[in-house]
């Protein structure tokens, strides 16, 4: 356990962002699954909607810092790719 002041004070702050980095990366796995779940189906203007929505949260984390630049762009890379896949 910390004794200093300054060090209390930051694990406070580590702990409260750890809660905050979690529920983003809970919403992007959801919207993730939203992807997936509609290229199975093989529908794809709800697909496309659930991409733009996914593309939006992923987005978002990489501008907070949540992800790394590389990882966000490689996610929305794969679920894009697996859009364009789907048959019209």
């Amino acid at each position: 356990m910390a004794n200093i002041k300054s060090a209390k004070k930051r694990i406070k702050v580590i702990e409260r962002r750890t809660l905050e980095n979690k529920a983003v990366k809970s919403k992007i796995k959801t919207a993730t699954k939203k992807v997936i779940a509609a290229t199975v189906s093989n529908n794809k203007e709800v697909a496309n909607e659930a991409l733009v929505n996914a593309m939006s949260t992923i987005d978002k984390a990489r501008s907070k810092g949540v992800l790394h630049r590389k990882t966000a762009a490689r996610k929305i890379s794969r679920l894009s790719k697996k859009v364009n896949k789907i048959e019209q």
